[in-house]
């Protein structure tokens, strides 16, 4: 027996079972990648899927909220930067403190304005990051079909309003940030004494707080640790508590700091019971991942479902979500830790979204598909790498390629309704018609339609989509004056002083109706009642050129030159690209040119 045989033999049981513990106590088993040919093509090909049904949006444009940072000065000036951290509420339409997402925008503003291609082309990038980073996890954490689940999250269509929405961009920024996290949390894990592993942690605790800088959905991440050690060790003992606890103080006070600011400057309460709100979670999560498994009818805003203690279809989802859980729990010998674990970690990353607490986009819908772009990595997980192992089971060559065609069909038929589906967000006009096609009774849809079909000069659409707004919500004051515009436009003006004058009936110091309410009066000839409506219009909105436009029309037709000149360089002081105002102006100066020589 050689030396070496006999030294193995005589090792100590304590220094074997140490061994063992420390083998067991691994998270991964994946080494790190190699850069040889086929990685690359592997992560190329997933780069392609990811960029590839994408490209349509590369075209597409600003849409619905995008103009909380294409109107902000705080994205337009250089000085912004400053004020976007340490000013946040001078970002009017943004009701969260998540600097680092109006940061890039500050910065590409720089690099190309608000040209629409180069903010989707950096979102389609991340998403493209994010696909890697993806993979890369669930190789780490030996998910069969690894390479798979990532393709799947690259050409999902529920993506689509995370990547083409450029507002939407926390989605994206924050999902980096979240999975390079996890990634490094991971080696955190494998070696947390040594002084590397430390390292990996602080990494992994600045990532969690950047991301939280993006969008605090990303607060779940180390609830979603406790879970993949749950799985992996099958316990989660005191330690593994005290290493999540900072995550758990940080993300506990960035989350309420953002609520607290929220609060202030959007004070919202719906009023929904515990009842309902325990409904409301249980029916979003079949919604979700019923959407991921079948992805048709993606509606952008969908239609609220009813509530109620008494509602017995409400109930169905509360015990059919119990069921599901207690069955994976008492199966988990059989079928292994993983499936309750990919589903825990999918309602547990959607639970900030779930209804429990309220949130501004609840007044529109229940759910959103950009609230699963993280969480729905834990059911794809499941789902692919149960198709995995059992295609490796399959006893024939033949079977397992088979299997592989059919994974290209599904990822080909994702990739086309993916294709398609980013082609919404064209324009507004094509944004909110596919809203209002899927969701009549969508909030605001209609009236945002009208006003989009009025700036893309088509009146009598507009005014049917106003009609319709305003029969969904009779005082919708927008709806009333898209429209009054419509028919000023169409030359109906006795029509549109009516519908003005009722959505005055609503808010008297609304300074767009007042404005276009002025307009209808002087394309009447009624140059000094408009005038009156003028003056109110600027009362009510005093940084506003066009009623000082619209005053010195009216003096132009009275013969009030001199007035009509000061009112007319007001306008232009405010707006200098208002070439018909200056033409007027220059009229109006020759007329006085005229008087005076007489």
């Amino acid at each position: 027996m050689s030396r070496r045989k006999r030294t193995l033999r005589r090792e100590p049981p304590a220094k074997r079972e140490t061994a063992k513990r420390a083998a067991s106590a691994s998270l991964t088993s994946a080494p790190e990648p190699r850069f040889t040919r086929r990685e690359m093509l592997a992560a190329l090909a997933l780069a392609v899927l990811a960029v590839g049904c994408y490209l349509p949006a590369l075209s597409a444009g600003f849409v619905w909220d995008d103009e909380a940072f294409t109107d902000a000065a705080t994205v337009r000036e250089w000085s912004g930067l400053w004020r976007i951290w340490f000013s946040p509420s001078e970002i009017e339409d943004e009701g969260h403190y998540w600097p680092l997402v109006y940061t890039s925008f500050w910065l590409e503003h720089k690099l190309w304005g608000f040209a629409p291609a180069g903010y989707h082309a950096v979102n389609v990038l991340l998403h493209a990051a994010n696909t890697l980073l993806v993979r890369r996890l669930a190789e780490r954490l030996a998910v069969p079909g690894a390479w798979l689940v990532a393709a799947v999250f690259a050409v999902h269509p529920l993506h689509v309003e995370s990547v083409a929405w450029i507002i939407e961009r926390k989605d994206l920024l924050s999902g980096l940030f979240y999975l390079a996290a996890f990634l490094a949390w991971l080696r955190f894990a494998d070696e947390p004494q040594g002084g590397r592993g430390r390292r990996y942690y602080v990494l992994a605790l600045a990532l969690f707080a950047a991301g939280m800088l993006c969008k605090s959905i990303v607060v779940t991440l180390p609830a979603a640790f406790l879970i993949v050690l749950w799985w992996k060790r099958g316990r989660v003992t005191g330690g593994d508590l005290a290493w999540a606890a900072p995550f758990f103080v940080v993300g506990a006070a960035m989350a309420a700091a953002d609520v607290w600011f929220y609060a202030a400057r959007e004070p919202l309460s719906l009023g929904y019971t515990a009842v309902e709100r325990l409904q409301i979670a249980a029916q979003a999560l079949w919604f979700y991942a019923g959407k991921l498994l079948w992805p048709g009818g993606l509606a952008v805003i969908y239609p609220h479902w009813e509530t109620g203690a008494g509602d017995l279809a409400a109930w169905g989802y509360v015990l059919a979500s119990v069921a599901l859980a207690a069955a994976l729990w008492f199966l988990r010998g059989r079928v292994g830790r993983g499936p309750l674990a990919g589903v825990l970690f999918f309602a547990v990353t959607l639970s900030p979204v779930l209804g429990f607490v309220d949130y501004g986009y609840m007044q529109f819908s229940f759910v959103a598909d950009r609230h699963q772009y993280l969480a729905g990595m834990g059911l794809m997980a499941v789902l692919v790498g149960a198709a995995a192992v059992g295609v490796e089971r399959l006893p024939a060559e033949v079977w397992r390629r088979c299997a592989a065609g059919a994974a290209a069909v599904v990822l080909a038929v994702l990739a086309m309704l993916t294709w398609r589906h980013a082609g919404i967000y064209r324009d507004e006009v094509t944004f909110f018609t596919h809203v209002v096609a899927h969701n009549p009774t969508a909030r605001f849809a209609q009236q945002n339609l009208g006003k989009a079909l009025l700036d893309g000069g088509r009146p009598e659409e507009a005014l049917a989509a106003s009609r319709a707004a305003m029969e969904q919500k009779p005082d919708d004051v927008k709806a009333h004056a898209n429209a009054g515009v419509a028919l000023i436009r169409m030359g109906r003006l006795d029509e549109a002083e009516e519908r003005l004058r009722a959505a005055l009936a609503f808010d008297p110091r609304d300074s767009i109706v007042l404005q276009n309410l002025a307009e209808s009066l002087r394309k009447q000839e009624r140059l000094d009642e408009a005038l009156g409506y003028y003056r109110a219009a600027l009362e009510a909105g005093p940084g506003n050129a066009l009623p000082h436009a619209g005053m010195g029309h009216a003096l132009f037709g009275l013969g009030r030159y001199e007035e009509a000149v000061r009112s007319l360089d007001r306008a232009l002081a405010l707006a200098p690209g208002l070439e018909s105002v200056r033409t007027l102006r220059d009229s109006a100066l020759s007329r006085l040119r005229r008087a005076g020589d007489r």
